[in-house]
């Protein structure tokens, strides 16, 4: 009865050591932003990203390594956002209506700097299962 002691504790740790190993190595959830090109303010750009990734509530279940989700919205001069559209779904129901539901939760936005001269301004939001 010892050895079978030993050997099922011997195994609990190597699971438990397996599973420990494959977190370690397992993707991870990330939120990437990319405003139009000739879009500069830096500030407004990073204000904008904040405020998606605290409204973001990531699901149980996570698209495949690789996937992603990219939502396209285009952020009207006094900052509101009309109609966020899914453009790329990553495969997982739950993954892109969460990423969807946190650009419009987001909104509105502060209004577009002075300094840009457009009306509006596409920004492109990836929500993706990194390696």
């Amino acid at each position: 009865m010892t050895h079978r002691r030993k050997l099922q504790g011997g195994l609990a740790a190597l699971l438990l050591t397996g599973a420990v190993v494959a977190l370690l190595w397992a993707g991870k959830p990330e939120m990437k932003v990319y405003f139009a090109s000739d879009f500069k303010d830096q500030a407004y750009a990073d204000a904008v990203y904040r405020k998606v990734a605290a409204a973001w509530k990531r699901p149980a279940k996570m698209p495949h390594e690789g996937r992603k989700t990219v939502v396209i919205a285009a952020i009207l001069r006094n900052g509101s956002v009309p109609r966020p559209i899914l453009h790329r779904e990553s495969g997982v129901v739950e993954w892109d209506q969460a990423a969807l539901a946190a650009v419009k939760k987001a909104a509105p936005f502060h209004p577009l700097p002075k300094s840009y001269p457009n009306s509006s301004v596409e920004v492109h939001f990836h929500f993706e299962y990194a390696p």
